[in-house]
């Protein structure tokens, strides 16, 4: 009898447990996200495929694969110009597109330069939230960074193809790393962080 009585209640506990641990079980839902849309414009001879484990990096931090873009700029030698008026059409279709009153942009290498010009010279500076430049030839454009714009410079000693110097813009918050490469900063957990922290200050 008082083994019926114990399994019995054995029964019952489990019974609880179960019911228990269904109405609590927390169910999986996909986090919404509403981050400014980011756009990454590549260097000398790059594409817009250079972006690749940034953006995956960032996808795996909670951006949506549709709040990234990346532009294929039409002269891989860093035309002013042309490139600037590119980044200047892709800009206002993503804000189109999204929805969405500006963008951010990453910018490796002569991207840097470029979107500084856009920004400077085309209309970016009231569409641009945050910039964020990798080895930036930035100075070729402006050596200050463009007011009323969240400006990281990051940068590398073991760059040899930008100096430093051409990276550093005043105003801006330079970031100055060791031993990464100029090609390197675009495939970086450390700079990774850094682009990630940039962009939600």
């Amino acid at each position: 009898m008082r083994k019926c009585k114990l399994i019995t209640l054995l029964f019952i506990s489990l019974a609880m447990a179960l019911t228990f641990s269904a109405y609590f079980q927390p169910t999986k839902v996909q986090a919404a996200t509403d981050n400014t849309p980011v756009v990454f414009v590549h260097g000398l001879t790059g594409s817009d495929s250079n972006f690749y484990f940034i953006e995956r990096y960032l996808q795996n931090q909670g951006w949506s694969s549709d709040e990234l873009y990346s532009i294929d700029l039409p002269s891989k030698q860093g035309h002013q110009e042309l490139n600037s008026s590119a980044i200047q059409g892709f800009v206002d279709d993503v804000i189109e597109e999204t929805g969405s009153d500006k963008v951010n942009i990453v910018a490796h290498s002569m991207g840097g330069a470029n979107s500084l010009y856009y920004i400077l010279n085309k209309g970016g500076g009231d569409k641009v939230d945050k910039l964020v430049t990798l080895g930036g030839a930035n100075r070729l454009t402006t050596s200050a960074a463009p007011s009323g714009i969240d400006t990281t410079s990051i940068y590398s000693t073991s760059d040899y193809v930008v100096s430093s110097y051409l990276s550093v813009l005043t105003g801006a918050n330079n970031i100055r790393i060791y031993g990464v490469s100029h090609i390197g900063l675009l495939n970086s957990y450390q700079v990774n962080g850094h682009i990630k922290e940039a962009l939600l200050n």
